[in-house]
């Protein structure tokens, strides 16, 4: 039975993927007998996490709420669920460029000021309408910033519409690049892109290296009455370079899904409150897939979708199953295949996947070692953890 403390309302669809007969998925599981957790939008910092803690599943993209290194440290896989809520904010993308475009949030703040105009209301409409005006997106060209599970949906959605599309990503995977449509033009570097788009989203992590990613420089770039739409994370706009652009007429409209006090009060701001991936779908599919994530883990010791440790797909097994967490160095598992050997116990398979300094080494044993070898495998340097699956 594993028992895994949900931190956040998660849909209770994981218990599609969770039995109740295997798990115990609960709010009121005790910190000190957890074996996993299921979070959202809770912090995770504070929480001292029992030897019993395996794994962490966020049932999002971000993970700023969980320590990372901390989890690393302790071997605690941390997965995420990229893509699952991409076409929640793809379509959320494509509605903050129309509602941008065509000054729909100005035109609706005037249009509910009218009340008192009674039966004139439509001459009022008629004859104030202009000062609303905006262009169709039809044949303008947007410029994407990250080419990820959400940007390559909202760069083939703008595709559709009849935009001209151009990408940035120096570090797109051959997965979505395949995604891609093949009318999306590449961007050898970002100041191609952000010299030919008329409006320019940004769907990138907020990482030390993407940090303020756009800046005076490349507001410098910029075609003037540039929309700059943001759906990825604070951080990555650096907020007095935007100001500045405001002030010279490079950016005409600033839609973000992460308000920030400081902005608010611009006229050119259209703050959106973090609705990108509020609909019961994407909550659904969020959910769903990091029910399976740490089933998966739990049961087999098979990881996909971890931020801080190796892909490691495995399958089930009848025979014995040792999973190690240790750190990325010589002769670490000729020690492990020693230990083993010493109580003639054959490995039927092994497999062995590393990401930095942190490797992950999974063993298939046609016997069940005793306790004395599992302590001796702990007891090595730079083992981090241990897990033996039955």
């Amino acid at each position: 039975m594993f028992n895994i403390k949900r931190l956040n309302n998660i849909s209770g669809i994981v218990y599609n993927y969770l039995s109740k007969e295997k798990y115990t998925v609960s709010s009121h599981v005790e910190d000190a007998e957890a074996d996993a957790y299921l979070v959202r939008s809770a912090s995770c910092h504070e929480i001292e996490f029992a030897p019993t803690v395996k794994a962490i599943a966020r049932a999002g993209a971000g993970v700023n709420n969980i320590p990372l290194d901390k989890c690393t440290e302790q071997g605690i896989v941390v997965f995420n669920t990229p893509g699952a809520n991409a076409n929640a904010v793809k379509e959320l993308v494509i509605c903050a460029i129309l509602m941008a475009s065509r000054n729909v949030i100005e035109g609706n703040r005037w249009a509910m000021t009218l009340g008192d105009e009674g039966d004139n209301i439509l001459k009022v409409i008629e004859k104030g309408k202009s000062q609303f005006v905006g262009p169709e997106i039809m044949g303008k060209t947007l410029g994407v910033i990250g080419l990820g599970a959400i940007g390559a949906l909202v760069a083939n959605a703008a595709e559709n519409l009849g935009m001209n599309v151009i990408g940035y990503d120096p570090m797109i995977s051959v997965e979505n690049a395949w995604l891609l449509s093949a009318g999306v033009k590449r961007a050898m570097v970002l100041d191609e892109l952000l010299e030919k788009a008329d409006y320019i989203t940004i769907h990138v992590p907020l990482l030390p290296a993407t940090k303020n990613i756009i800046s005076y420089h490349e507001f410098s770039k910029m075609k003037d009455n540039t929309i700059l739409l943001n759906f990825a994370r604070n951080g990555l706009v650096d907020k007095k370079a935007l100001a500045e652009a405001f002030e010279t007429g490079k950016v005409s409209k600033y839609v973000v899904d992460f308000p920030e006090a400081d902005i608010l009060d611009n006229p050119k701001v259209i703050a959106v409150p973090h609705l990108g991936a509020s609909t019961p779908e994407s909550e659904e599919n969020c959910a769903k897939m990091a029910a399976i994530e740490l089933r998966d883990f739990l049961e087999t010791g098979s990881i996909n979708n971890s931020v801080n440790m190796p892909k490691c797909i495995l399958s089930d097994t009848n025979l014995h199953r040792v999973a190690v967490f240790h750190q990325n160095l010589p002769k670490q598992i000729s020690q492990m295949t020693t230990i083993f050997a010493n109580e003639h116990i054959n490995v039927s398979e092994m497999v062995n996947k590393s990401r930095g300094t942190i490797a992950y080494s999974v063993f298939d044993l046609d016997s069940v070692p005793s306790e004395e070898a599992i302590r001796a495998i702990e007891a090595i340097d730079g083992v981090v953890k241990v897990r033996e699956i039955k």
